[in-house]
């Protein structure tokens, strides 16, 4: 053994002073390991749709109903069922409905409790008591822990745990009681969640997503190119701050950067009633529901306008400073013939329908007027000074990444950039060429420089850049498509100018070996293993499956967006995998929380099995059991210089 060896396990038994210690943890650690494997949760795609993401969360796309129906069997109805599950996943809104409507309050808490009882033990079991310990809300920790463990010794057990049930009632703790064992059943039937990108944009209440996913007992985020976006504005990037505003004009959603963030859009609107009060806005109408307040409307289309061409402007001026990105075809401002009222896009002259612009010199027309300038720079110190969207942006900097590699499975948002043969496409990042894993590692790099910088400020700049182009550019492994169309979606008539193609890999990933190629790149056995990948809405109604190549890659974007959800026909895949398999669950569309609560409506539910396991999985399988097996290890080296006398044990 050599002296660095001995110096770890001298630190080892500072924890483990004694052989007693070390024997213990290792027979722990190896019961652990002969344990089922806990369930994972894959959703993507969110756009803001809170209420939506919450139900989904809470049934754990199905799991819980699923427990309820092993449970229980044909020993309840089928009412009976949906009235549990409606319970457990609102526990605090069904229980008033219930005080109001129920005769016999009493008799109801007692049937309850003794059904959340029975549930509880079951979700409870695939762990450790130390893990289930751990997960026991502090109020009632220990009557949970009476009631869900057997006790042998106890001769009359039903009259035991009817006795605490009773005092329960009587005390006036029902209520709480009830709350907490059904949040307890959320917590336990998902272990693990994993959110693959897309938690910004399009609907009203991402920060409210975000709020959720911070108290989470375990996730991981995998970014996409509407969270990386928001990342980049809270950096300060101006570029990325003029697209955050300018969609939450286009869908309606300012209230979510007042209200929500609380950031101070006054200075945008004032330049926007200053400068384009006599402008033309027709081309800037707002995509909004039905919580819109049309009041706004004029305002909001003038600021929208406003913020677009500041958009415009501040993208061409990273284009011009980052000629390595490739994308001086997506400069426009300078294409516009203000006279024939054209813009010529790749070589071809289309008419537009807006040169109203007042703000822009067609002699120079990507730079900032003095107000313009003046205005961004009192947004960028309202987002970097927003308390919660930085807290929110350090807690996706915290928990997540561009990908992530998880028990045999790879997770990442939109593509690995393919060229048409299939190779990894070459990215030029700062004068060095970069391909597959490699071009994702760089740009997450240059990423957290952009957030996290303060010394050296040329990097942080790239860094701001960098993020810019993560969201919008050519190669951008969250993107994924040839260019963004904004600017032609506005102005130009012809649809053909909004094509944005799609990167080679939307092509190729029907392809096994491709998948392999992908798999083998981040150091996956490509026999045994899944990428799931969200990003593009699998579009149902077409024919399209997110299913590939018998499992290996599952697409699990189906349109959580009511945006997407006409041309997807669903409204959202997500993703179970547990100690038995994988199963995919397409939802239907979800209407209100109040009326899955009122009238105990789920969504309804397509299970499709992906993949069932020859032999159950064990922790053993999994990543947490390969850092087990290691600590095992250690402490078996641990008890060997124990006996050696190499290490001597503390006095008891």
């Amino acid at each position: 053994m050599d002296a660095y060896e001995l110096k770890f396990l001298k630190s080892l038994a500072k924890q483990y002073p004694t052989i007693a210690a070390a024997s213990t943890e290792i027979i722990n650690l190896q019961a652990i390991l002969n344990l089922p494997k806990s369930t994972e949760h894959f959703l993507t795609d969110i756009h803001g749709e809170y209420e939506q993401f919450h139900h989904v969360l809470k049934n754990g796309s199905g799991s819980v109903r699923k427990k309820i129906d092993e449970e229980f069997g044909n020993t309840l109805s089928v009412r009976d069922k949906k009235s549990l599950a409606t319970l457990i996943y609102y526990p605090k809104e069904k229980l008033e409905l219930v005080t109001q409507e129920e005769d016999n309050l009493e008799d109801w808490y007692k049937i309850t409790l003794h059904r959340l009882v029975q549930i509880t033990k079951r979700v409870a079991s695939k762990y450790t008591r130390s893990k289930v310990r751990k997960a026991l809300p502090q109020d009632f920790a220990y009557i949970i822990e009476e009631l869900i463990t057997e006790k042998e010794e106890i001769q009359d057990k039903e009259a035991y745990y009817n006795g605490i049930i009773q005092t329960i009632i009587e005390i006036g703790s029902a209520p709480g009681f009830i709350v907490a064992m059904c949040n307890l059943v959320q917590r336990l039937v998902i272990d693990h969640l994993h959110i693959v990108g897309d938690i910004y944009d399009r609907g009203p209440g991402p920060q409210v997503i975000l709020d959720t996913l911070r108290e989470y007992h375990s996730v991981d985020i995998q970014w996409g190119n509407h969270d990386i976006v928001w990342m980049g504005a809270a950096a300060g990037s101006l570029a990325c701050i003029a697209n955050v505003i300018r969609m939450s004009a286009r869908y309606g959603n300012l209230d979510t950067l007042e209200e929500g963030y609380g950031i101070n859009l006054i200075p945008l609107a004032t330049f926007a009633m200053e400068h384009y009060s006599e402008t033309d806005c027709s081309c800037f109408a707002i995509k909004y529901n039905t919580d819109y307040n049309t009041k706004d409307l004029s305002l909001d289309m003038k600021m929208h306008k406003a913020i677009a061409v500041l958009q415009f402007k501040l993208e061409g001026q990273i284009m011009m400073r980052r000629p390595e990105f490739g994308m001086q075809n997506r400069m426009l401002l300078d294409k516009i013939d203000y006279e024939k009222k054209t813009v010529t896009v790749d070589g071809v002259v289309y008419p537009m329908r807006d040169t109203d612009f007042p703000t822009v010199s067609p002699e120079h027309p990507y730079e900032l007027t003095t107000e313009e300038t003046e205005v961004m720079e009192r947004l960028r110190q309202a987002f970097e000074r927003s308390d919660k969207l930085q807290k929110h942006v350090r807690f996706l900097f915290a928990k997540g990444s561009l990908y992530k590699i998880y028990n045999s499975n790879l997770l990442y948002h939109g593509c690995v950039p393919m060229d048409e043969d299939g190779n990894f496409r070459k990215v030029n990042i700062f004068g060095k060429e970069y391909a597959g894993k490699a071009l994702y590692d760089v740009l997450e790099g240059y990423a957290r420089k952009a957030y996290y910088s303060k010394q050296d400020m040329g990097e942080k700049k790239k860094g701001q850049d960098i993020i810019w182009y993560i969201w919008t550019g050519p190669n951008s492994p969250v993107f994924g498509k040839d260019k963004m169309t904004t600017f032609e979606r506005y102005f130009i008539e012809d649809k053909a100018t909004h094509t944005e193609t799609k990167n080679s890999y939307y092509r190729l990933n029907d392809r096994e070996d491709i998948l392999n190629r992908i798999l083998t790149e981040f150091g996956l056995d490509a026999e045994h293993s899944h990428i799931v990948n969200g990003h593009v809405p699998v579009e149902l109604k077409k024919g399209q499956t997110p299913i590939r190549c018998n499992g290996k890659l599952l697409i699990i974007d189906g349109g959580f967006s009511k945006a997407y959800q006409g041309k997807t026909g669903i409204a959202g895949y997500t993703l179970v995998a547990n100690s038995y398999g994988m199963r995919l669950v397409a939802h239907e569309t979800f209407e209100t929380t109040e009326a899955a609560i009122k009238n105990e409506s789920d969504i309804f539910s397509d299970s499709i099995n992906v993949e069932s396991y020859a032999h159950r999985r064990r922790v053993a399988d999994t990543d947490v059991g390969t850092e087990i097996k290691e600590r095992i290890r250690q402490l078996k080296e641990l008890l060997q210089a124990y006996h050696e006398g190499l290490i001597i044990e503390k006095d008891r």
